[in-house]
């Protein structure tokens, strides 16, 4: 968890991606619940420390587009295979950090914002990826705007999955009492991604978002395959 929040904490995004073939190791249980409110955490310290850089504006862009893209994300599982889904958007997903290493023009305007938004939600629902769409986007960012910003965006689609899992019965008591094992490594993990944010920031925090994406597709192209 620290490892994973480390990450996170200086990049803006791939805790997941760290932390959950660790878990599910330990006990399934872990996920989604206690990991969410690990994630929400996390999100709320890097959300206060990167605060004054946040785009409070494209933060509501991105969420509208989550909301909408979430419901065909649905629609969809229902009638595709799962599996193929994951791996067609890990591909998109490949295929958008492979346009960012080649200085793809990529700018957080209104409709980038949106359509990321939207990608966002669809591909979090059917595999997990929802962060990389929208570091994508901003990832001409300096880095306490691209954290900062997706520490928000994030809080609000954390608090939805764990209302809706709470709903499904996924998340009560068991759930909290599994999460406070995960706490601590996670603070420890933010305290650590201090200076390794400081040191994206000189210049490495575009390169740190491509590598982060590119890793967190190619994770599920091995799920999927192997």
């Amino acid at each position: 968890m620290a490892a994973s929040a480390l990450l996170q904490g200086a990049v803006g995004f791939g805790m997941a991606l760290m932390a959950i073939p660790f878990l599910i190791h330990f006990d399934m249980r872990f996920v989604p619940g206690p990991l969410l409110v690990a994630a929400l955490a996390l999100h709320l310290l890097v959300f206060q420390r990167d605060r004054h850089d946040v785009d409070r504006s494209g933060i509501t862009l991105l969420f509208i587009g989550r909301c909408i893209g979430t419901i065909p994300a649905a629609a969809l599982l229902v009638w595709l295979p799962l599996d193929s889904m994951k791996l067609l958007l890990a591909l998109v997903v490949l295929a958008g950090a492979v346009m960012g290493a080649l200085k793809a023009d990529v700018h957080p305007t209104r409709t980038a914002l949106f359509t990321a938004g939207t990608s966002s939600g669809f591909m979090a629902t059917v595999a997990a990826l929802g962060g990389p769409p929208v570091a994508l986007v901003y990832q001409h960012a300096k880095g306490p705007r691209l954290r900062g910003t997706l520490a928000g965006y994030f809080i609000g689609g954390t608090l939805v999955s764990l209302a809706a899992l709470a709903v499904i019965g996924r998340f009560g008591r068991e759930e909290i009492r599994l999460s406070l094992f995960l706490i601590p490594g996670t603070v420890l993990g933010y305290a650590m991604s201090g200076p390794a944010a400081a040191y994206l920031d000189g210049g490495y925090t575009r390169i740190a978002v491509l590598v982060v994406s590119a890793l967190a597709a190619l994770s599920v192209v091995a799920t999927v395959i192997f």
